[in-house]
């Protein structure tokens, strides 16, 4: 269950990028403010685009506590997947064939790299010294880019701020884990007696002003790809330094699933490099 809920998130994350997008674009020329706003909330995709976006974090918890958070981050890639396939039915965009050779190397390479690798094992509570160092490193980076990315071009301003972003998502991702663990546990209510729920909302807060600033600063082609492909990979060492989750003894696994992370890696570059530059439909 734990792929089915993970496909499931990253099918629902899709759907709230192209839902919320489409319902954007619709709005009337002059609709500026409130009154965007209040279109925007009589819309009825917009409205689905939010339902999507709560099914997807649903999805996500459901896949983080019924499995690794090295198996189910990396299966969130494929929402970029979803996007295009939604993009070409339902936008009616044309595609080109570089973009859906790179889908289809961004499935094989996940794919081969969960296969290969055998992401495995885990602490249900992780000890207290692991929590306390992985969440003092990622802050710390993610402070730094941060604050390094504040000079420099447009470009490398977005590349900065999206490593920052992608690894506070991936630390959000441990918070998650650990709130649903605690949530089969104690119940709702003892849920809140807990200090997950609560690092959990600062660092989603966090995280997501970061990616506002990421998307104000610079280009999507150059943040897109490097938040895609650095959330999976903090994760996994998250996944180990906190949960001491472990992967496959054999050497020559390891490597094949190295090597196939890095073609994923790069099939999403390649994706996101290529796909139209807009959601709007092709005439």
């Amino acid at each position: 269950m734990t792929v089915a809920f993970a496909l499931l998130a990253a099918l629902s994350n899709a759907v709230n990028v192209i839902t919320q997008h489409a319902a954007s674009v619709r709005a009337p020329g002059r609709s500026s403010g409130w009154r965007f706003v209040a279109y925007l909330a009589r819309n009825p995709l917009w409205l689905v685009g939010w339902i999507a976006l709560a099914a997807a974090f649903v999805f996500q918890a459901l896949a983080l506590n019924s499995g690794p958070l090295s198996v189910v981050q990396p299966l969130l890639v494929t929402e970029l997947v979803f996007a295009l396939v939604l993009r070409r039915f339902w936008i009616h965009q044309s595609i080109r064939a570089v973009t859906w050779w790179a889908a289809v190397a961004t499935c094989a390479g996940l794919a081969l790299f969960l296969a290969t690798s055998e992401p495995q094992g885990g602490r249900a509570i992780p000890a207290s010294h692991a929590w306390l160092s992985a969440s003092a490193a990622t802050i710390g980076a993610a402070a730094l880019l941060t604050l390094v990315s504040m000079r420099g071009t447009p470009q490398r301003r977005a590349a900065l701020l999206a490593c920052a972003t992608a690894i506070m998502w991936a630390l959000v991702a441990t918070f998650i884990k650990t709130m649903t663990d605690n949530l089969s546990q104690f119940g709702i209510g003892g849920m809140f007696l807990h200090w997950p729920v609560y690092a959990l909302a600062a660092s989603a807060i966090a995280a997501e002003i970061l990616q506002q600033a990421m998307l104000h600063v610079g280009p999507l082609s150059v943040s897109q790809p490097i938040l895609v492909i650095v959330d999976p990979l903090m994760s996994i060492v998250l996944s180990v330094w906190i949960f001491e989750e472990y992967f496959t003894e054999s050497a020559p696994r390891l490597v094949l699933g190295s090597a196939s992370f890095i073609t994923m890696s790069a099939a999403v570059a390649v994706l996101t490099r290529t796909a139209p530059a807009t959601m709007s439909a092709n005439r």
